[in-house]
């Protein structure tokens, strides 16, 4: 089957983590993936499609061209995904060896990229009326390897596609963007300082955890729930050997289908941040008759009760990135009696949009609420609505040209903070989504008296003590670069 556009997007987003400069470079990729209908997998998409390229380093430093007969260009290895391609990074090793003759056991990835692409590139396509093929874009998923030893495998270059093959020095590569990552690049880490996990689910939506020994110094996060997983040693040939190898020596689990999932990044007793591969896997079975040899115990536990657990904030964003992908039927198949109940049973969370109007200079604008306002009367606060029938952004560009005159289009908005915050406990807990123009139109003015009465650009660095705290939250944790908090909950 095609590639899903969740495992693509879950590619942008690793991506995107390390380089969240590069988001508006991005800007159309992320468009179309948001687009329904467009399946960017396939090559007859002509509103724009996905490509993937392998980034082959030899032991001299050297990287892998080719010279292709279709655009006359060199450029990495690479070309369309095809349906039987399991992955993006799978599609790219398929390419390389079409292309040269080199079978993907001849590479292994470089560490600290085994699940994130090294380099997204967008690039256009001039139209081939020859062939019925439109002006169109290219998504170019770049995935890094080297190559095992100095012969490196024989080249056999596909004539019909390969005019012939280069070895260049990195600082020659052929694309201005590979080329600045290629010379920042650090030597390769050795195979005993990679780790990998796995993130194993269910149909009924839950994840299996592993309830850790608490030995303080002796073992990492002691007494905390984690993922399944360890370091990689000498006899992992990649690791997806490594994550298969921990499964059955900790729980003497074997899963039939592993895929790359993304990479989670933590912290070490020594401070020091350490990539760990994450790859995902589906089992139905029972964690107490597993045969468990290091650690406490195994269970199984939905998204919703991950807040009651000891656990890292990263494991906690990363199985919740995974279920939100997840299709509904498998997310929510199970029988209501199958289910464990919520603290508090469900309840509806109310969605607040929120403009985080910044201007060159760094000011952001806010505005101050009516005296009669029955929410925060007399507080500043960021220009903000309740979603009615409606999207988010499109809620965000009707209450901007109502309240304040601003015109703001759908293209240039990006999303910057998330806070789940709650007043009262008998209050309904609300879902506050940040929203940043790129860029806008006119100048704020006062349109609705009644429930603002004056707009000005604060500096973040001395806002208004009189702030809505949440508010207040938000802008600190967006000059932080944070994207999601919480306030308001108990402990």
């Amino acid at each position: 089957m095609p590639l899903s556009h969740d495992h693509i997007r879950t590619n942008v987003e690793s991506y995107l983590a390390r380089h969240p400069h590069e988001r508006p470079h991005l800007h159309g990729l992320l468009e179309a993936l948001d687009r329904t209908g467009d399946d960017i997998a396939s090559r007859s998409t002509f509103s724009g499609h996905v490509t993937c390229s392998v980034i082959v380093v030899d032991p001299l430093g050297r990287v892998l061209h080719v010279l292709h007969l279709a655009s006359g260009k060199v450029l990495a290895p690479g070309g369309h995904a095809e349906p039987g391609d399991e992955s993006l990074a799978q599609a790219a090793l398929r390419e390389l060896h079409e292309e040269t003759g080199i079978p993907s056991q001849a590479v292994v990835p470089w560490p600290g990229y085994e699940t994130v692409p090294f380099d997204i590139d967008t690039h256009d396509i001039d139209a081939r009326p020859g062939k019925g093929e439109p002006a169109h874009q290219h998504f170019d998923f770049r995935f890094l390897f080297r190559s095992h030893t100095e012969a490196g495998a024989p080249i056999v270059p596909r004539e019909e596609e390969v005019g012939g093959i280069e070895w260049r020095p990195m600082d020659q590569a052929a694309s201005p963007s590979l080329r600045e990552k290629l010379l920042r690049l650090t030597p390769p880490v050795e195979p005993g300082t990679a780790s990998a996990s796995a993130l194993i689910h269910n149909d009924r939506g839950q994840y299996l955890l592993h309830l850790r020994d608490f030995f303080p110094g002796r073992i990492w996060e002691p007494g905390m729930w984690s993922l399944l997983g360890g370091g990689r040693e000498p006899q992992d040939a990649t690791l997806e050997h490594t994550v298969r190898r921990e499964l059955s020596e900790e729980a003497g689990l074997s899963l039939a289908d592993l895929t790359p999932f993304g990479t989670e990044y933590a912290t070490n007793d020594a401070g020091a941040t350490v990539p760990i591969a994450i790859y995902a896997g589906r089992w139905n079975g029972d964690p107490r008759e597993l045969h468990l040899t290091e650690g406490v115990m195994l269970a199984w536990f939905s998204p919703a009760d991950l807040h009651r657990l000891r656990i890292a904030d990263t494991t906690k964003d990363l199985v919740r990135r995974h279920a939100a992908g997840l299709p509904a039927t498998r997310s929510g198949s199970a029988p209501e009696a199958e289910r464990p109940a919520s603290p508090r049973g469900t309840v509806p969370n109310i969605i607040g949009v929120h403009l985080y109007l910044e201007r060159p200079d760094g000011t952001v604008l806010l505005g101050l609420r009516h005296p009669d306002s029955a929410f925060a009367p007399s507080t500043w606060h960021v220009l903000a609505g309740h979603c009615e029938q409606e999207n988010a952004i499109a809620c965000l560009i009707r209450e901007a040209h109502e309240e304040a005159g601003l015109l703001i289009e759908r293209k240039d908005v990006e999303l910057v903070h998330v806070v789940h915050h709650i007043g009262k406990p008998e209050y309904p807990p609300r879902m506050g989504l940040f929203f940043r123009p790129r860029t806008w139109s006119g100048e704020p003015e006062l349109r609705e008296p009644d429930k603002c009465t004056q707009w000005k650009f604060w500096n973040p660095a001395a806002l208004p003590d009189d702030l809505v705290p949440y508010t207040r939250l938000a802008i600190e944790k967006i000059q932080n670069g944070e994207l999601y908090s919480e306030t308001g909950w108990p402990a």
